[in-house]
């Protein structure tokens, strides 16, 4: 093992070296402490290891978030093995599409996620592990907690570039890409955040989004190496946010909408003035942000990122320059260049990229695609900004080939949608693309091209597609047309129908 090798594990090292007997996690009456943390990720480390599970083999997770999903991700990282966490909002076809892609040893769930995988065990031989977390199981799965006892084994050769978790990320070619972040990845994250941020070991997060996203896995991450305390809570619900934030003095909740809109209707229910809250970090609507600003002490900090440069690469506090992204963190570098990766000037709009120890391993069993996304030796976001003369980021739109949606934070590809909505019956084109929307900061519009406009309803539209693929990713807005505007090669074009939709009925 190299002397620079410093890894998640010993992230967990650290802690109970150093904050032994303070809190590291938090969730409902139980609370684990940094010893106590690094003693269970030790012991379950050996039952991984006595299933045969080692360095470089993949272990899936479909659940929502529990003290055992961390320690699982301690675990991981010890012994070198890859997290990959899934999406429990997906539907069992595109679950099973990221198993394919993942060929996992082991696959673990939770009593949430039985209606997508309860028959699987006996379905997908290839996978060799099943476990429920928990003291029971159903049928075909095994008790997550028997893993736990016997000596730990010795800890993987485990270094910085070794990949620690596969990300996914939206599904751009049918099967999500997995972006495979490094040890060395999340360090630099954790240690840029506490930076900036200024995170100390009385500050507490909570971790209620959920922790296949980069960023509740970085939040805890960065409050961990910082000494502080994470809640974890299983699914969001915004009156227990606010009991919580008020019962165990949290002072950082991450935002994307609607989750801070709803805490503070939740706060003015339940009489709270959130009084421990410092920072709420994410994306939001200006009205939401300021009514943060006017009820609480917090400050809302705001930037660009992505799962492939493990978080954010530009921040600031929005009351510093409303409207902005930010100026770039210190641990890396940040450009707009044109389709020709030449730089241009300040206020020109042009592609984002990125370089830097941020910037993530790869596309996991994707050489092709990883090559073209990190050419020239930059990671190509295909997220538009420009920069003004003072350096600060403004974000502008998507790339064409990138263009993405994002309701309430995860992220949703048009191609996708549009491949579900031509499965129907005598639809022989769909434009699908966002549009704003007040609760969930973006919605998704399909303009559908069908012979007789009445032969559909807007809402057997919008229930096909969450027949067929996750609800999240189903139209809320749903028009028709005879015909679509189409370029001289045929395809639909995408800004000539957007422009008709946005112009005044």
């Amino acid at each position: 093992m190299s002397v620079q090798a410093f890894t998640v594990y010993d992230m967990i090292a650290r802690g109970a070296a150093a904050t032994g007997s303070a809190p590291a996690l938090i969730q409902g009456d139980r609370t684990v402490s940094f010893r106590e943390l690094r003693e269970r990720v030790d012991t379950l480390a050996a039952g991984l290891s006595g299933l045969g599970i080692a360095k470089g083999d993949r272990i899936c997770i479909l659940a929502q978030n529990d003290v055992a999903y961390v320690e699982l991700y301690g675990a991981c990282a010890r012994q070198g093995i890859i997290a990959y966490p899934i999406n429990w909002r997906l539907t069992a076809e595109e679950v099973a599409r990221v198993l394919e892609r993942a060929t996992p040893k082991m696959m673990v769930v939770d009593g949430s996620t039985l209606g997508v995988a309860g028959s699987w065990p006996g379905e997908k031989k290839t996978i060799a592990h099943w476990y429920q977390f928990g003291a029971s199981a159903a049928s075909g799965f095994k008790a997550f907690d028997s893993l736990y006892g016997g000596a730990p084994p010795a800890a993987a050769d485990v270094g910085g570039d070794d990949a620690f978790a596969v990300i996914s990320t939206a599904a751009v070619d049918v099967i999500p890409r997995g972006a495979v972040l490094t040890h060395a990845n999340v360090l630099v994250a954790s240690l840029t955040a506490i930076a900036c941020l200024g995170y100390t070991a009385t500050d507490r997060y909570l971790a209620a989004l959920p922790l296949f996203h980069i960023t509740a896995l970085g939040g805890w991450l960065a409050h961990m190496l910082a000494g502080g305390a994470s809640v974890v809570v299983s699914r969001f619900d915004a009156e227990e946010a606010v009991r919580l934030i008020d019962r165990h003095k949290i002072t950082h909740v991450s935002d994307f909408p609607p989750v801070l809109a709803s805490i503070l209707d939740a706060a003015e229910k339940l009489g709270s003035r959130l009084e421990s809250l410092r920072y709420v970090s994410g994306l939001d609507a200006p009205p939401t942000i300021q009514r943060l600003h006017d009820r609480t002490q917090a400050k809302f900090w705001t930037g660009f990122g992505q799962s492939e440069t493990t978080g954010f690469v530009t921040i600031q506090r929005v009351v510093d320059k409303p409207g902005a992204a930010g100026k770039p963190i210190p641990s890396c570098l940040v450009k707009v260049v044109d389709d020709y990766d030449r730089d241009v000037p300040a206020g020109t709009p042009g592609e984002i990229v990125v370089r830097g120890p941020l910037v993530f391993q790869g596309y996991y069993d994707q050489a092709d695609v990883t090559a073209y996304t990190l050419r020239n030796g930059w990671h190509h976001t295909g997220d538009v900004g420009r920069f003004d003369d003072d350096g600060s980021l403004y974000y502008v739109k998507r790339k064409p080939e990138k263009e993405l949606i994002k309701p309430g934070g995860e992220n949703v590809y048009p191609a996708e949608v549009e491949s579900v909505i031509v499965q129907m019956d005598g639809v022989s084109g769909a434009c699908v693309y966002g549009i704003p929307d007040a609760r969930w900061g973006e919605a998704i519009k399909a303009v559908v091209e069908v012979k007789g406009a009445s032969a559909y309803t807007p809402q057997q539209v919008i229930d096909f597609v969450a027949s067929k693929i996750a609800r999240f990713k189903r139209p809320s807005v749903v028009e028709f047309t005879d015909a679509l505007p189409r370029t001289a090669e045929g395809a639909v074009d995408r800004d000539a129908v957007k422009a008709k939709g946005e112009k005044p009925a």
